[in-house]
């Protein structure tokens, strides 16, 4: 058939194709570590972890994990208002960090700081953050956990899911205009990749060739919503096909498969000028976010049967085998970075908030006279009432 949509064969047979017609196999998942983080010895590794590398990526999820342990008890104590852990995706953000260069920009989803710690934000900038003191990136105007770093190509999160998809399209198209070296990558939750913005993304993508790295992390739930009653497909890394854009589907609790993958992904992505798909099978053993309980919707059996498999305690096994770590080593790092974190929260909930001038700048070069008069209302009603201030200063 010669036609404006597709050039395609003439078949005489009447066939549907997908759904329950047609049973075809599931896309398989990419592992080189077995469940207990040891090598599996006819895996393909085009890219082997040395062990420069393996030592900063173990050290890089040994902080996520202490972090997001501390961060969350401190959340729990009432210290700032919200947080979101990554327990069990840890190998997702790290491996796939790793894999990236400083001159790839990131438009995360919400729960890759491990991906912004790798690259060099500190743990006193999240808490910063967290505070929302002077010293925060958002000036106190985001919700916690919305980071980001101009510095380190990483943009701000945005809490809408997959607002950043279409945006990240765009950035790569960008790059690619501009002639220059590098990718964009783009990270979501399969509970995102139901919203529209998902599918405009990959077409976007896919149709002007953007070199965009769409990794989705899988982790079973959105929220309470399981996986089930999300989609009736082969997952996300069955759509990519579809709109023509190469697909893995990635074992995300080990670090160096999603290395692998998200590596070999940005080179197709340069070489070939397309978009990649990447789905990393990342179950969330912790609770989506401090507002959840997820004891509610799914079994304490379930969540300490994948608590098992740690991602971390993987790489860890990964690591001794091959003879780069040691009982020592772990203990030390463990404390050293429990410390190091601590410090970084008690300095900043000591540093002050933002003035109230913060509320009206970052958005106009020159003030128009409509935010100009709300400023003066804002001043005056907070003169009225010092009380609200709470010691937070005009200007």
């Amino acid at each position: 058939m010669d036609f404006p949509g597709g050039r395609v064969p003439f078949t005489d047979q009447l066939h549907f194709e997908g759904g329950p017609f047609t049973q075809r196999p599931p896309l398989s998942c990419y592992r080189t570590l077995d469940s207990k983080g040891h090598s599996i010895p006819e895996a393909q590794v085009l890219h082997p972890v040395d062990k420069e590398l393996a030592l900063r990526m173990y050290t890089s999820m040994v902080k996520l994990q202490t972090m997001d342990v501390i961060f969350y008890e401190a959340q729990r104590q009432g210290r700032f208002s919200f947080f979101m852990t990554s327990n069990g995706e840890e190998a997702t953000a790290i491996g796939s960090a790793a894999a990236l260069l400083a001159e790839d920009h990131v438009f995360s989803q919400y729960r890759e700081h491990g991906v912004l710690l790798y690259r060099g934000f500190s743990f006193l900038d999240m808490a910063n953050q967290c505070f929302g003191n002077v010293r925060g990136h958002g000036k106190g105007r985001q919700m916690p956990i919305h980071y980001g770093s101009k510095a380190l190509n990483f943009q701000t999160v945005s809490a809408p899911l997959a607002t950043q998809m279409p945006h990240a399209v765009g950035a790569a198209y960008a790059l690619k205009m501009q002639g220059q070296k590098a990718v964009v990558a783009v990270y979501f939750g399969e509970g995102a990749a139901s919203e529209g913005d998902f599918h405009a993304a990959l077409n976007f993508a896919a149709t002007l060739s953007a070199p965009v790295l769409f990794i989705c992390r899988n982790n079973g739930w959105a929220i309470s919503t399981p996986a089930t009653e999300q989609y009736r497909g082969d997952g996300i890394a069955g759509r990519g096909p579809s709109y023509g854009i190469p697909s893995i589907r990635v074992d995300g609790g080990d670090a160096q498969a999603v290395y692998n993958a998200t590596l070999e992904a940005r080179e197709i992505a340069l070489e070939h000028s397309s978009p990649v798909l990447i789905e990393a099978m990342s179950y969330r053993s912790g609770h989506h976010s401090t507002s959840d309980d997820s004891s509610r919707y799914r079994t304490a059996e379930e969540m300490q049967e994948w608590r098992a498999r740690d991602p971390v305690t993987r790489f860890q096994a990964f690591l001794d085998e091959a003879g780069w770590w040691d009982s020592e080593k772990e203990k030390s790092l463990r404390v050293a970075v429990r410390k190091e974190v601590v410090e970084a929260l008690t300095a900043a909930q000591k540093v002050g908030k933002p003035p109230l001038s913060d509320l009206f700048t970052d958005v106009y070069k020159e003030m128009p006279w409509h935010l100009a008069e709300q400023q003066e209302d804002a001043y005056k009603h907070a003169q009225q009432h010092p009380e609200y201030l709470h010691g937070v200063p005009l200007s």
